[in-house]
């Protein structure tokens, strides 16, 4: 199933921020019960300011006719990132250098419940992705999310686990995967 992805810039980030709020409610709180400090939507708007207000963020809207199906945002990963800081694995030398042209970090993703299971996801990640010039994408997700399943999924999209990481002291410990982009 297609829908249609439209992109969106920090400049634009008022037209889609109520969206982006009320889908992270409906699915980390309705569907997955994640009703913590942490998933709070007060907790998430501010690292969605933070984050919009980074050089490099992009944002991805899935629609199908008026209707929001989902999302996904990130930004760049410039010299004076903090990204890689929290990891609890040690990394080759040279791997956590950001240039500002290297590495995208795909902050959220998000698929509202009638539209999972049907590509939508990726179809998102994708185009959000090929709006993007970097080299390699990364990303954090919590091993213990489906059962597994939730990193399974991006192993399927590519991604492989680099390590281990806890960017936040009240946030899980996430996998760090990341992929080669063309």
């Amino acid at each position: 199933m297609a829908v249609e992805v439209k992109h969106y810039t920090t400049e634009q980030l008022p037209e889609i921020r109520q969206i982006i709020l009320d889908i992270h409610a409906e699915v980390r709180h309705g569907d997955f019960k994640l009703n913590n400090e942490f998933n709070s939507v007060e907790r998430f708007d501010e690292r969605l300011t933070r984050y919009s207000s980074r050089p490099g963020f992009t944002a991805a809207v899935g629609w199908e006719g008026d209707e929001p199906v989902g999302f996904a945002f990130g930004i760049t990963l410039g010299p004076d990132s903090t990204w890689w800081r929290s990891m609890s694995t040690p990394l080759p030398d040279g791997y956590t250098t950001e240039d500002g042209k290297r590495t995208v970090a795909l902050n959220e993703i998000v698929v509202r419940k009638p539209w999972r299971g049907r590509g939508v996801a990726w179809q998102i990640h994708e185009e959000w992705l090929a709006h993007r010039t970097e080299q390699r994408v990364t990303l954090l997700v919590n091993p213990a999310a489906g059962n597994g399943s939730v990193q399974a999924v991006y192993e399927a999209w590519g991604y492989r686990t680099v390590g281990q990481q806890q960017p936040f002291s009240d946030s899980p410990v996430y996998a760090s995967m990341t992929r080669e982009l063309a």
